[in-house]
């Protein structure tokens, strides 16, 4: 079995647990230390429960509360090499471990697999976990879906996927021209539809669980976002879970 819960998914930040037998492994930490913690406590996980820290990119929302959170408990911290440089931080006081992002590694009762994305960071990833028997996926922060993507999801059983925009919202919002543009591009977000579309092409037979991640305040709706999901897997709208900013999601088990 594989559980995930979210801490919180947004603009202001993201963090993400997902756990396996006595291995719990924390995606990214975009929060301050004490709303990390009192998240953890939300979900009855506190800092000494965590195997480490797995990070996706250098964006603030994502990375903001790693190190800070890493140094104080002891926690080693996964990222690719160009995600590190490009966090400008020092190595005193860390446990930095670097990874290739097409090399899976396997941490505690969790097999990690990181596989590259587009998106307009220095070396972004993102991953799939597995244990002998169950896959989870994981995708936000990438603006065009490629074949290595399509491949690297397929047959998951549980799934949290960007759902940023909606194009119609997008298009009319007060957004700089050259924001719109950078967010709607290849090296920006996921649009509802092309998130849809993603799920068309993969096999999803064995989707279990499926919930829309890094939603846009201001150029997105939980409903639409579960709306175009629901479409393109032909199911209710209500099978959809949606991460939202402050509370997340519970935790989902992936039997």
């Amino acid at each position: 079995m594989i559980r995930f819960a979210s801490l919180g998914s947004g603009s202001a930040g993201n963090a993400l647990l997902v756990e396996s037998g006595a291995t719990c492994l924390m995606l990214d930490c975009g929060f301050g230390l004490r709303e990390t913690v009192a998240r953890l406590h939300r979900l009855e996980r506190q800092p000494a429960d965590l195997a480490g820290i797995l990070v996706t990119h250098e964006h603030g929302d994502h990375l903001g509360g790693v190190f800070r959170l890493a140094r104080k408990y002891a926690l080693p911290v996964w990222m690719t090499h160009g995600t590190w440089v490009a966090s400008r931080e020092v190595e005193a006081g860390l446990d930095l471990r670097l990874i290739d992002s097409h090399r899976s590694l396997t941490i505690g009762e969790l097999e990690v697999q990181p596989f590259p994305v587009p998106h307009d960071a220095r070396e972004p990833v993102q991953y799939v976990f597995s244990n002998a028997l169950r896959r989870l996926g994981v995708l936000t922060d990438i603006g065009e879906v490629t074949p290595h993507v399509r491949d690297v999801l397929s047959g998951c059983d549980g799934l949290v996927l960007e759902c940023n925009h909606d194009a119609g919202m997008l298009a009319r919002s007060s957004y700089p021209a050259s924001l719109k543009r950078r967010i709607a591009g290849r090296y920006g977000h996921l649009e509802n539809s092309v998130a849809a579309g993603l799920l068309r092409q993969i096999d999803c037979s064995r989707l279990q669980h499926i919930v829309a991640a890094h939603l846009s305040e201001r150029n997105n709706q939980p409903g639409l976002a579960a709306g175009a999901i629901a479409q393109a897997l032909g199911c209710t709208e209500s099978w959809v879970g949606v991460a939202m900013p402050d509370s997340g999601f519970a935790w989902r088990e992936v039997q």
